[in-house]
């Protein structure tokens, strides 16, 4: 059997890959590891299981809840909330362990499960790999063993998780928000409900687009990975900016209000600024990863912040932060991190800490986001060749250099070798478009001879 785990849980097209059968199953073994590493000494353990819209979503519900149940689990079922709430509500109910199921920003076939540790974690990888191997040998034969009696856990439906979620976002912000319009697109997903409320309770005037989710429609055509809607909603309504969030609303992007994109990027840096100017930025660092755009770059460092990059992935950007203590991080994407108040990425949060910097300031967020000039960026993706050889080709070595010679300090190159695909990434930001092109261009041509 395959590794089941990727960097963000266990995610597959439902039904085929993620079946109910696997559903249950994992949610045993991650009662049974956790038990044997100790989590659940001394008490009665408790899960709060949460889930995004998708029709999938209610049978694979059942299924964790059925599996977490018969090894002993009291469930608490807080229903259809964003991944940030259930990782939120673990941590606020002093639960053992959080369930989230989403497949984020993917299409609505698919489906994911993320196990969260007590606080509302991360599970670690050496307990991921010990789920896996542990569902394994009892997929293959092992009988479990199973409580019965009083020992079997208890299933309750939390609805004061809602109100409670919104409360702690409410609470989060530093001003109201009262005399801002904001068209909200929700991706008819898991923050239809959370977001417009926070929002709305928080002083802004609220319109919503993709706030009508059926279980079929997540993601469709809207949400953070398709913002046309967004852009013609925030001009069609004279509204002050726009905000997208995705499928399970871990990610945010934002639109101003002539309709251009402000990507997660400039999302970190102006709330790098009010986070300093409120003495909350630790370090006076903000995390970002190699695929920060440059002018992130370079404006972090005109306004004297620090900047660490790290790995690509949310995962790397959370694991400096905790490790070094550092307050802020993120990605272009819209994974946005606020440590001090949540565990992960959250969405719905970093749209009104946005909201509350456009409010405090009074100033357009076209003015705000104009701290960085976000260069043009490409990216080539190279197939069919052997990726491993990226870091030791000579050639390759060679005309990596040629092209950063020739950008100097306005641009940047980047080769990544794929993490899951025979392929390597050809990423080249100038202050150019037309200048990019060509160098990447020029570069993913050295790469298919010196790799292919």
């Amino acid at each position: 059997m395959g590794r089941l785990f990727g960097t963000d849980g266990v995610r597959g097209i439902a039904n085929e890959d993620l079946t109910a059968e696997l559903a249950l199953g994992l949610s045993v073994a991650a009662a049974h590891v956790l038990a044997e590493a100790g989590s659940f000494a001394g008490h009665r353990p408790v899960a709060v299981v949460g889930r995004d819209p998708r029709a999938s979503g209610e049978f694979l519900e059942a299924a964790v809840v059925a599996g977490l149940a018969s090894a002993g689990v009291d469930v608490l079922r807080v229903g259809v909330l964003p991944t940030p709430a259930v990782a939120y509500l673990t941590g606020a109910l002093g639960a053992d362990l959080g369930v989230m199921l989403s497949a984020s920003h993917n299409a609505m076939p698919d489906n994911g499960i993320k196990f969260l540790a007590r606080g509302g974690h991360k599970l670690d990888d050496v307990l991921e790999d010990r789920i896996e191997d542990v569902y394994d040998e009892h997929r293959t034969g092992a009988p479990w063993n199973r409580p019965t009696g009083a020992g079997v856990g208890r299933v309750k439906d939390y609805d004061e998780g809602f109100d409670q979620y919104v409360a702690h976002l409410i609470g989060v912000l530093p001003n109201r928000l009262d005399g801002l319009k904001i068209v909200l697109d929700e991706a008819h997903g898991a923050a239809a409900r959370v977001s417009p409320e926070a929002f709305s309770r928080a002083g802004a005037q609220v319109i919503t687009i993709g706030a009508q989710p059926d279980g079929l429609n997540i993601n469709d055509g809207c949400g953070s990975t398709h913002l046309e809607l967004l852009k013609a909603a925030v001009v069609e309504h004279g509204a002050d900016f726009g905000i997208a969030h995705d499928g399970d609303a871990d990610r945010c992007l934002a639109v101003d209000h002539a309709g251009e994109e402000v990507d997660g990027d400039q999302i970190l840096a102006i709330l790098a600024l009010s986070l300093r100017e409120r003495d909350a930025l630790r370090k006076n660092t903000v995390v970002g990863t190699v695929m920060s755009n440059l002018g992130f770059k370079l404006a972090m460092e005109r306004e004297g912040i620090e900047l660490v990059q790290t790995a690509v992935g949310d995962r790397y950007v959370l694991e400096s932060m905790k490790e070094n203590g550092y307050a802020l991080g993120g990605e272009q994407s819209g994974h946005v991190i606020v440590l001090d108040h949540a565990t992960t990425g959250d969405g719905t949060l970093t749209g009104l800490l946005l909201a509350a910097r456009v409010a405090s300031t009074e100033r357009p967020l076209a003015e705000l986001a104009s701290v960085m000039d976000r260069l043009p960026q490409v990216l080539v993706n190279v197939p069919d060749v052997d990726k491993s050889r990226v870091a030791s080709s000579p050639e390759l070595t060679a005309a990596v250099a040629e092209a950063e010679a020739e950008l100097g300090s306005t641009g940047r190159v980047l080769l990544r070798p794929s993490g899951t695909e025979p392929l390597v990434r050809v990423m080249v930001e100038a202050a150019d478009i037309d200048h990019a092109r060509a160098v990447a261009g020029r570069l993913a041509d050295v790469v298919k001879s010196a790799l292919g």
